[in-house]
């Protein structure tokens, strides 16, 4: 990507984020609704710690960019991607816990139990969680068949047979030999499922063909394995300072990833090709995909 478009790039992802932040903050500082008690004070302040402490909200911007390159309007789905963001940072939240990675740092700042406690981290994601389907209902410019996939996409992608099973086979796989296939399951669960159901998610909110659909899930399939890439790589060569959260960790607790099976001439070689990849996926889109694949060049060569 060149310097100009790179540029041009991060300053709209920024805008992004910044979109969603607002949004997300004016969730978490909501009156309770219809029926719903006041949250608990620390409860909201701990929820807010671990979901809007920044970060580059790369999943919500997929699913606008996703939807908006079918013609939808971002403010009337900003609902969506922040359902999605809201399981994102759930995933944070307990992934930093003493026993999950035991992390102390996250985008900079305390993590969320040692910033509180334990058990006030856990609500907290699991709050973060529900929060993820409450959102989802409330878009008025979908439809009821609509919402009810995205519900039911988003419980695949974030549960046993996605993002949560991931983290046990991660935990798992921690204690076991090197094994390329397991962990390509791995990340395609852990990491994955989340990036893919970005892209599915735009793709419902514009009611995409079935061609469409096809070929944004791969799309979304492919930045995921380039994400997860990407951050192994990250994890050797940058600093703590750089990443905001502690670096080498996977290197510490002997983990094997593909960085250390193949090395990280082989690991930049991949990222390329798989770039290559993302931008087939959206030939049929013409030029009105470019910010999705933008997205894929800065996530394979994001330095942090």
């Amino acid at each position: 990507m060149k310097h100009a478009a790179k540029d041009a790039f991060v300053d709209r992802l920024a805008r992004s984020a910044k979109l969603v932040g607002n949004h997300l903050n004016d969730v978490l500082g909501e009156a309770a609704r219809d029926g719903e008690a006041q949250t608990p004070q620390r409860l909201s302040d701990a929820m807010g710690h671990g979901a809007l402490n920044g970060g580059k909200r790369l999943r919500p911007f997929l699913v606008l960019e996703t939807a908006n390159l079918l013609g939808v309007d971002v403010e009337d789905i900003l609902d969506v991607a922040v359902a999605l963001e809201c399981i994102h940072c759930y995933s944070l939240i307990h992934d930093d816990l003493p026993s999950m990675d035991d992390d102390d740092l996250r985008r900079g700042q305390p993590t969320v139990h040692i910033a509180f406690d334990e058990a006030t981290a856990i609500l907290a994601g699991d709050a973060l969680l529900t929060l993820a389907f409450d959102l989802l209902t409330r878009p008025k410019a979908l439809g009821a068949e609509q919402k009810l996939k995205l519900v039911e996409k988003l419980a695949r992608a974030a549960g046993r047979g996605g993002m949560v099973g991931g983290q046990m086979l991660d935990l798992a796989f921690e204690k076991s030999a090197g094994d390329a296939d397991l962990i390509t399951q791995i990340h395609a669960m852990k990491t994955g499922a989340l990036l893919r159901f970005a892209c599915e998610a735009g793709a419902i909110c514009g009611n995409a063909s079935d061609e469409e659909m096809a070929s944004l899930i791969r799309y979304g399939e492919t930045i995921g394995i380039i994400f997860q890439l990407a951050d192994d790589l990250l994890d050797v060569t940058a600093s703590t300072g750089t990443l905001g959260k502690t670096a080498g960790k996977d290197v510490e607790a002997g983990k094997i990833t593909h960085i250390a099976l193949y090395g990280e001439e082989w690991a930049r070689n991949r990222l390329r090709e798989l770039v290559r990849e993302a931008d087939k996926c959206l030939e049929a889109f013409g030029q009105k995909a470019d910010v999705l694949r933008a997205a894929a060049h800065f996530a394979a060569n994001r330095d942090h």
